[in-house]
């Protein structure tokens, strides 16, 4: 009988441990989440849709492509892992209408062995040629080991008649030593189409010094060298060129790897020559009045391509160590890789540019939701909770400093907000990102955003985008900001005056 009471209580007492784990993922999923406004330790779906994440690993250097086969825009990106293997960052592929939604191609470019001079695969570009109907991947080659005279990068290419079976050309290596560059930064080809003429612009150094440099060809087979297109100002390095004509300009996307800035930029001209002249001698001929910085350092490896109606920009928004929001890395790089993130490039009557609202993704969100003042002080309105992907529109008319908190609770001890601070004695403004509360950090370095004209009427237009941790924010088609804040989903939010008299209106909330 002891036995088998014995047996009986082994037998039950998972069954219990079970039932328990139930209740509470009951009471979890059936919580009163509208009227309770307590902070909630969230986390971050596995796979996210609108700003995308695989479901294995992270997204690096995206090469954005418009196929015009099939009509479609198509993302290339080195697939990272952590930790990767002997080989390491094949490209994989997706695939969108509207920058909002994408398929999985999986793996589009297989690294080559470890032996190989592609061991590992570099930043590259897609085009196609109507010519021989061939879709060509022009690539950095990496060696793992080089031994003595051989290259640490070199540019090689495959080609595809239909973007699904690809064949790299085993006799094709453009090497910069033949052209007095290096061999151990010879990468990022960027190709572009003036007339009959393909150009091919590589990042490189002669001398020490960074350097765009310049190859033509007429078929995109063979190529000759031009020489420097655009030396890199002071001790600068452009990362993952993009160059493009849009209107009556030519333009230069590119993503600069100094530690101080990293940062996706932008150099402008009427003509080729225009641009190529911007950085002569160190002239720093700046685009606009806030040297050409288009995001923040949440976006990285910024590259363009437009359906010949819009223009879209892909970049990624880097991971934080430990899931912390702090873990920004002010004085290097950020983690390596992370989240995909589209902007729709806007062009301005003078020829500038700022990033934008996608307009896929606005429809995108289109459930709207109950807004409500949870608690009301003086110093701030705290509002009811948001999902995991969340669209905020609302009007701020402020003369001075406002924030607008996330990842927040009634009890939270600390929280980050994302705060419109006065600069330049009050002509300008620039988001800063605080960690606010009495258990607070104060002002985060290395993820604000550059700084933008104060508002003639003081009306601030804010559009804030979130998927999961992703934040996007944009402000008047003058400022686009990115960042990574972990706890936004499913916890209250605010809108903080900080002793200002503000005025809040066409407040609104929709989710997916």
């Amino acid at each position: 009988m002891n036995r088998l009471v014995a047996f009986i209580s082994i037998v039950l007492c998972p069954l219990s441990i079970l039932l328990s784990s139930c209740e509470k993922k009951t009471e979890l999923e059936t919580k009163d989440w509208d009227n309770t406004t307590t902070f909630f330790t969230s986390t971050d779906e596995k796979q996210s849709g609108t700003y995308y994440s695989p479901y294995t690993g992270y997204i690096g250097d995206p090469m954005p492509f418009f196929d015009p086969n099939t009509r479609a825009f198509k993302v290339l990106y080195l697939q990272e892992y952590r930790p990767n293997q002997a080989t390491f960052h094949p490209f994989w592929g997706l695939e969108t209408n509207n920058a909002a939604s994408y398929t999985q191609l999986s793996e589009v470019l297989p690294t080559g062995s470890v032996a190989e001079q592609d061991a590992h695969l570099g930043t590259g570009c897609v085009v196609y040629n109507e010519a021989d109907r061939l879709y060509y991947i022009y690539y950095t080659g990496e060696r793992e080991m080089p031994k003595s005279g051989e290259d640490v990068q070199v540019v090689m290419r495959a080609t595809s008649p239909d973007f699904k079976t690809w064949t790299k050309d085993p006799l094709f290596r453009l090497r910069g030593v033949t052209n007095g560059y290096s061999a151990q930064d010879f990468r990022d080809p960027c190709i572009f189409r003036d007339g009959d003429l393909w150009h091919m612009v590589i990042s490189t150094k002669v001398g020490g010094k960074g350097n765009l440099v310049e190859y033509t060809s007429p078929d995109l087979k063979e190529w000759t060298h031009v020489g420097i297109f655009m030396p890199m100002m002071w001790d600068r390095f452009y990362e993952c060129p993009d160059i493009f004509k849009m209107g009556d300009y030519w333009y230069l996307v590119y993503s600069e790897i100094h530690k101080a800035i990293r940062r996706v930029q932008y150099f402008k001209g009427h003509s080729l020559a225009e641009l190529k002249s911007c950085t002569v001698a160190d002239a720093g001929k700046w685009p606009d009045d806030h040297e050409g910085f288009l995001d923040s350092r949440g976006l990285y490896a910024g590259k363009t391509a437009t359906n010949g109606t819009d223009r879209f920009l892909w970049g990624w928004c880097p991971t934080r160590e430990g899931n912390d929001n702090t873990k920004t890395n002010p004085d290097g790089e950020p983690q390596w890789a992370g989240s995909l993130v589209a902007h729709k490039i806007i062009q301005h009557e003078n020829g500038s540019l700022t990033l934008g609202e996608v307009p896929g993704i606005k429809a995108k969100y289109n459930s709207a939701q109950t807004v409500k003042a949870m608690v009301t002080e003086d110093t701030y309105t705290l509002y009811n909770r948001l999902g995991y992907h969340n669209h905020l529109s609302l009007t701020v008319k402020a003369d001075g400093k406002f924030g607008i908190g996330l990842a927040r609770g009634s009890d939270s001890k600390k929280w980050y907000t994302l705060v419109v601070n006065p600069e330049d004695g009050g002509a300008k403004r620039k988001i800063n990102f605080e960690e606010e509360g009495p258990d607070g950090m104060g002002f985060i370095g290395g993820i604000d955003s550059y700084k933008f004209n104060k508002p003639a009427d003081d009306i601030y237009h804010i559009h804030i985008y979130t998927d999961n941790s992703v934040v996007v924010m944009y402000i008047n088609d003058c400022l686009a900001y990115t960042n990574r804040i972990h706890g936004v989903s499913r916890n209250c939010w605010s809108v903080n005056n900080y002793g200002n008299t503000i005025q809040v209106s066409d407040l609104q909330l929709t989710q997916y």
